[in-house]
């Protein structure tokens, strides 16, 4: 390899050409990382369409089926576009950045890259195209928000649901996400957190906002009166396999290489599911008698989330210990939990996203340890690094929570929020859409 690069070199000065041309070379994009990151930017947009589609259009009664699909379906769509326009710049431009110092573009990038300005055939990103990162990180921007419907299905309308997450895109997934990924001089960066595929940016970013619509919202009409049950079991299950398989391409596709990291994101992302959804079923079979398809589907989603921050950290038996205490207090969360407090979180967004998020994020500051066979973080640096990871918690609560409730809020002045009682009996698809998801002839 020295022989070759000399060679080299000196025929560059023979040709007469620059030496740059050599540096060029060297720092050229790798094909294989690249190879890998176009699939796993497949694999994250298909977690939403239809991944995500199916997981909880199963989950809600026949006749707002089609308004879950659309609002998975409208919501992809705008991302993108709102990405393209501003997105990507306010999550990744380092303008102004200074790294431990803290400022503004601490909390938000700059506007260098709107409409994806600076951005080409030949923009760099590592090892990667430029273009391939930034689709990558667009598909987590589609998921985030698509996450959250979950929270006020069978009630809130469209042009309300468009209009959310338009405005707590902009002002609480942006931030957070440059908060967590932006580099050097960004607020997580500085204290050191690690969120490795988005413990804090996707999970409790949309899990607290989630939490605050569907209490804003209200409850479902008949809500703890008439039974609500899932009316299509198999596409919950088949959704939750496409999630499941698409997660590989958000974890390990975080690592933006083909390498070994890459390889362990991937191992305890299997291990942590599986563990997580075995922990739920074993948990609701000794409660309440039967373990149900919808109870280890949702464990597993559980596991995904929770193993999340930690994927690029941990090694198999943290995915162990992230997986049983994902499933098992998920479980309570999305079952006691709200039963005592009386919120309608109708998919249990909060209770698997929300908490989840919270759980992985927190033990992601114990699983690198060295002893635990993680990253190698040493045993006097644990207490620390959970406690910048509770920080970070705390801010992505409180910040995206306080969006959410004035988004909505604004929103809830402007148009109104919720859906007419007429319509919410009648059903979103034909209220909303004017079609049906199913039509018998």
């Amino acid at each position: 390899m020295i022989i070759k690069k000399i060679f080299t070199a000196f025929m560059l000065l023979v040709l007469g050409l620059p030496l740059k041309a050599l540096a060029e070379e060297t720092a050229s994009i790798n094909s294989g990382d690249t190879a890998w990151m176009i699939v796993a930017t497949a694999l994250v947009l298909f977690m939403t369409i239809p991944g995500l589609s199916l997981f909880y259009g199963g989950l809600v009664r026949s006749k707002n089926v089609l308004s879950i699909f659309v609002q998975c379906f409208a919501i992809t769509c705008l991302m993108s576009v709102l990405w393209v326009i501003y997105g990507y710049s306010v999550a990744f431009d380092g303008t102004g950045m200074e790294a431990g110092a803290f400022n503004f573009h601490s909390l938000f990038g700059g506007l260098n890259k709107m409409f994806l300005s600076e951005v080409g055939v030949d923009s760099v990103s590592g090892t990667i195209p430029e273009t391939v990162f930034l689709i990558f990180q667009m598909t987590f921007a589609i998921i985030t928000p698509a996450l959250m419907v979950g929270a006020f299905a069978e009630r809130m309308k469209f042009s309300a649901v468009m209009l959310f997450v338009t405005i707590w895109f902009t002002f609480s997934y942006l931030p957070i996400c440059h908060m967590a990924w932006g580099g050097d001089g960004a607020l997580f960066a500085n204290w050191g957190v690690l969120d490795f595929a988005g413990g804090t940016v996707v999970h409790v970013n949309a899990g607290i906002a989630a939490l605050v619509a569907c209490l804003m919202v209200g409850k479902r009409k008949g809500f703890g009166e008439v039974a609500m049950l899932p009316h299509n079991v198999p596409f919950v299950i088949i959704g939750t396999g496409m999630l499941w398989v698409g997660w590989f391409g958000f974890n390990a596709g975080s690592e933006l290489a083909a390498d070994g990291t890459a390889g362990m994101a991937m191992l305890v992302t299997q291990i942590a599911t599986a563990t997580a959804a075995l922990s739920w079923m074993f948990v609701e079979w000794i409660r309440s008698g039967k373990p149900t398809a919808v109870g280890i589907a949702t464990g597993a989603v559980a596991g995904l989330v929770a193993i999340t921050p930690a994927s690029g950290t941990a090694g198999p038996m943290g995915a162990l210990l992230i997986g049983a205490t994902s499933g098992t207090l998920c479980y309570f969360a999305a079952t006691s939990m709200k039963r005592a407090l009386g919120y309608d979180d109708s998919l249990d967004v909060f209770g698997v996203h929300g908490v989840g998020g919270m759980i992985g994020a927190t033990l992601t500051g114990l699983c690198a340890a060295e002893f635990m066979g993680g990253a190698g973080i040493e045993a006097a640096s644990i207490g620390a690094q959970i406690w910048a990871q509770i920080k970070s918690i705390i801010v992505t609560l409180v910040w995206s929570g306080i969006v959410a409730l004035i988004a909505l809020k604004v929103i809830d002045a402007v148009i109104g929020i919720r859906a007419e009682d007429s319509n919410e009996v009648q059903g979103l698809d034909i209220s909303d859409h004017e079609e049906a998801g199913y039509n018998i002839s």
